[in-house]
């Protein structure tokens, strides 16, 4: 009996332990790490060609628009390059007759300026605010145009920035926003055809025809640069109004109310008037300054049939963007 119980539980435990080892499961191979790749399939691996994209790339913005205006003055023509002559900014003053006052102006000659030698002139109208130095403080200008020059762009010329403020004798007006204020601004364009263009003609060798004579201006000098052409059309071959202000005619925007030079009926050439070859309207996408006001004087225009070109700055403010670029098409313009 005793050796039968003894067989019995040497049965049992090697049934037990055999039961283990069904239980036990090999771990499978690490294959991120532990799998090795065969030499010949690893070599195909490397070798498979890239998938081509399936998506179609963003196309690059065009440069000009429809009637060949660049929509941003290329950088390169914003930097000094070697054997490239640049002119300097000289400050001036003249006697105003019509202010009853000495004025002042700031001036850009050629590099290589001669007497002997008749240049076109541009007249340059600085923001409100601003002066004489408007123009004259920043140094990418005359590399601007020194490079325009070199790559035949434009011809030379000079380059006359006037203090725009046309205050009369005796008075403490200053600028301000209010449309008071404002009415020194308005007088500029008397002011410049009776006293300053006058002075620069006798000072500097300028061909004194219309043929010779350009005006643009930025922002309250944009405002005024399209008075002073409905005022004096014949004057002037090309005109360029960068984010021009509002107020020539009536308007109301977050700082005044501007009572206006003109109505917008009297926005008009009339019949047979010597006109611009030329006519630029252009402001910043992104404008927080002049907002549409710019936009409303490209309609007016349409409206009133006065043939001009208009275009938008993409992403640019109330900033040099805009103005390098209006720069950048109206100077191609001068001397040509």
């Amino acid at each position: 009996m005793k050796r039968a119980l003894l067989l019995l539980s040497a049965l049992c435990l090697l049934c037990l332990l055999a039961g283990c080892n069904d239980n036990k499961k090999e771990e499978p191979a690490n294959t991120a790490t532990d799998t090795p790749v065969p030499a010949k399939e690893e070599q195909q691996m490397t070798e498979q060609p890239t998938p081509t994209p399936t998506n179609t790339p963003t196309p690059t913005p065009a440069l000009t628009d429809e009637n060949g205006m660049y929509f941003k003055c290329p950088v390169e023509y914003l930097t000094k390059r070697d054997g490239v002559s640049y002119g300097k900014f000289q400050r001036e003053a003249y006697y105003s007759d019509y202010c009853k006052r000495e004025r002042y102006y700031t001036v850009l000659l050629p590099a290589d300026y001669d007497a002997s030698k008749k240049y076109p002139v541009v007249y340059l109208l600085h923001g409100i605010f601003g002066d004489e130095n408007s123009f004259a403080g920043d140094v990418k200008i005359p590399i601007l145009i020194g490079n325009m020059v070199a790559d035949g762009l434009c011809g030379e010329f000079i380059l006359v920035c006037p203090a725009m403020y046309a205050a009369g004798e005796g008075t403490a007006q200053a600028p301000a926003f209010d449309a008071e204020a404002c009415i020194p601004y308005d007088r500029f364009p008397t002011e410049l055809v009776q006293c300053l263009m006058p002075h620069i003609n006798k000072t500097y060798s300028i061909m004194e025809d219309r043929e010779g004579t350009n005006i643009g201006g930025f922002s309250m000098g944009g405002r005024e640069t399209l008075y002073t052409l409905m005022l004096h059309p014949e004057l002037f071959k090309n005109v360029c109004a960068m984010a021009p202000a509002p107020g020539m005619t009536p308007a109301k925007d977050g700082f005044m109310e501007h009572p206006g030079s003109l109505k917008e009926e009297e926005v008009v050439f009339a019949e047979g008037t010597l006109i611009p070859d030329k006519i630029i309207i252009c402001c910043g996408t992104r404008d927080s300054v002049v907002g549409k006001f710019p936009l409303g004087y490209h309609e007016l225009f349409t409206k009133n049939g006065i043939s001009h070109f208009w275009y938008e700055v993409p992403g640019a403010d109330h900033d040099m963007t805009t103005q390098y670029s209006g720069m950048f098409n109206f100077f191609q313009l001068i001397g040509k």
